[in-house]
């Protein structure tokens, strides 16, 4: 359980809120707009009304004591650039920053952000992805290029053994599970386990790597309907 300060509570700051408190983290949030905070005030460890970009309004929520501080507005970048700036100079420990441009992030890191989250641009990225082959059922971004892909298996490796189909040496694809038909999942399985048409694989992969391959067995797929 963390301790977890929350500014601004437009529809990211919501659905943020509720997600942390559904953790069980110990959340305060703090809003200038009254009518924002309302229908969380029940559920909230702790709520404020005020404007952030007066210091003496951060100074008195205790910024120090906060594992970690999300500044979510995303209507006034110069109020979040002045937030995130004061925020760091009075202690924040890990401030984490809101963005909706490239330029935005850059602004925000020099000026005191520890990291910053575009909340529009990932969603729309997981969309591309999604959409835009029919054997990608889901997909989560990773560090350097690398991802995690829900995926139909490739017709090659059905009903062949993880070993023998060398999936690993021969397209550098690590599978981290299989999602069967009955929503279950077989975490980290045996190199022994045989691949079925019907299951979905949950992979780690390069997507410069992945994507071509995937690509590549989507077209004959649709070819063959």
């Amino acid at each position: 359980m963390k301790s977890v300060l929350i500014i601004g509570l437009g529809r990211f700051g919501h659905h943020l809120t509720r997600k942390m408190l559904e953790l069980e983290n110990d959340v305060m949030i703090i809003d200038i707009d009254e009518k924002k905070v309302e229908d969380l005030v029940p559920y909230a460890t702790s709520t404020k009304i005020g404007d952030c970009t007066n210091p003496e309004v951060l100074r008195g929520l205790g910024i120090g004591n906060f594992d970690m501080i999300f500044i979510c507005i995303g209507t006034n970048f110069q109020s979040s650039l002045e937030i995130t700036s004061l925020v760091k100079e009075m202690g924040g420990k890990r401030v984490i920053s809101k963005a909706t441009r490239d330029i935005q992030a850059k602004f925000l890191l020099r000026n005191g952000a520890d990291e910053v989250i575009y909340p529009e641009k990932d969603i729309a990225e997981e969309c591309a992805v999604h959409y835009s082959m029919d054997n990608i059922f889901d997909y989560m971004e990773m560090a350097d290029g690398y991802g995690i892909y829900e995926i139909t298996p490739i017709p090659t490796w059905c009903n062949k053994s993880i070993r023998e189909s060398n999936i690993a040496a021969k397209h550098r694809i690590s599978i981290l599970g299989i999602k069967k038909q009955d929503g279950s999942t077989n975490m980290m399985p045996s190199p022994d386990y045989v691949i079925k048409a019907e299951e979905h694989l949950v992979v780690l992969a390069k997507s410069s790597e992945i994507m071509p391959l995937l690509k590549k067995y989507e077209i004959v797929h649709k070819r063959k309907r």
